[in-house]
């Protein structure tokens, strides 16, 4: 089975964890420091705050924002649903924006006749690793004195015009899932340069305290226990040094997908934002006629390679429907939801790997 995603882990990375099990620290040691200062220096950001996962970064970053519940936040159906589960979670009202039938990122014409007197930011999600259309929608927080928090859960080693993603907005958040850019087993974090922001997630992170100047530990806010161990950042500090050669290899896997889809016009392919690299998390083809979705989807499956489906549009989840929004319908997305399928797409795959696929593919068109 050629599996959709997968980690990429050598001897250096267990090398670095090994070494951190024989340390004094496990966790809340000098490697959770070290992994934080490095991850903000290659996303171009003053600050990092490293959590235990990317939806806790979500989670997080809202209530450092001054999130509260009654307010809206403008984001994309086009997510993983913890995106705006976060929102929910404390008392927010998630507002959807229909997204862009080419890069299927949310559609920044659309968002500004969304705003309320109760809009407090703007969530734009980096769908796949793909910038979304940053100029316009800072230009549009800046009007309406809004937030932007970027979900950049898939785009760490994305650039948005030369500018990496993680020092475009005033909040971006990552994480480190194994299928994610890099990985440290779980593990999120957030980038930005407003230090009042930052010192407040790192009390957030860890039950809402800290320690005085005479060494007392004091709560000052409702908090969590958000942390990332040393041994999961020992891995991240591994994986950082290669990110670059992780995106490079996905970015070729791309090339070889294009060149054997060439002259191929059963499918639509994904495409990059213009004057952005994408970071490339996963590869969604659409086909045109929505009833061959499943069907070829199974007929992959039983080739033996591993398909998912990112994403069904949030608002279309059975919790969503019982819970405000049963009448909630985009045009775009739900085109979308109807013709997606992702295909593999990890470093390690091969040209063999993707001329096998992209031929089932045709074998399937083939038959019918």
């Amino acid at each position: 089975m050629i599996p959709y995603g997968k980690q990429s882990i050598d001897q250096s990375d267990i090398d670095a964890v090994v070494e951190t099990l024989k340390s004094p620290f496990l966790t809340q040691g000098p490697k959770v420091k070290e992994f934080e200062e490095k991850l903000a220096a290659y996303g171009g950001a003053k600050y990092a705050v490293a959590v235990s996962n990317g939806t806790a970064a979500l989670h997080v970053a809202y209530l450092a924002a001054g999130i509260k519940a009654g307010d809206e936040v403008i984001t994309s159906p086009n997510t993983f649903v913890a995106t705006s589960n976060m929102l929910l979670i404390i008392g927010a009202k998630p507002v959807f924006c229909d997204i862009r039938p080419d890069t299927c990122n949310i559609d920044e014409t659309k968002i500004e006749k969304l705003i309320t007197k109760k809009t407090k930011a703007i969530v734009p999600v980096h769908f796949a690793g793909n910038p979304c259309g940053m100029d316009k929608i800072k230009s549009i927080a800046k009007k309406h004195k809004l937030l932007v928090i970027e979900d950049a859960c898939h785009a760490l080693g994305a650039s948005f015009k030369d500018k990496k993603i993680g020092s475009v907005s005033d909040m971006s958040v990552f994480s480190f899932h194994p299928v994610k850019s890099i990985t440290t087993g779980e593990g999120g974090a957030i980038l930005t340069d407003n230090k009042k922001f930052y010192e407040k997630m790192l009390t957030l992170r860890s039950h809402g305290i800290h320690k005085d100047k005479k060494g007392l530990v004091v709560m000052t806010h409702m908090g969590w226990n958000y942390r990332l161990t040393d041994i999961q950042a020992a891995l991240g500090v591994s994986q950082l040094k290669k990110l670059d050669g992780f995106i490079d290899a996905r970015r070729q896997v791309v090339k070889w997908y294009k060149e054997a889809f060439k002259g191929f016009d059963e499918i639509i392919l994904p495409k990059e934002t213009t004057g952005s690299e994408s970071a490339w998390h996963v590869y969604v083809i659409r086909v045109k006629n929505k009833k061959d979705r499943f069907p070829l989807a199974n007929f992959l499956k039983e080739k033996g390679i591993g398909i998912n489906f990112h994403y069904p549009a949030v608002y279309g989840q059975p919790y969503y429907r019982k819970n405000g929004y049963a009448r909630t319908k985009l045009k775009e997305a739900d085109l979308y939801t109807a013709t997606l399928i992702t295909l593999p797409l990890f470093g390690a795959l091969s040209r063999e790997d993707v001329k096998y696929i992209a031929d089932c593919i045709k074998e399937y068109f083939s038959k019918k």
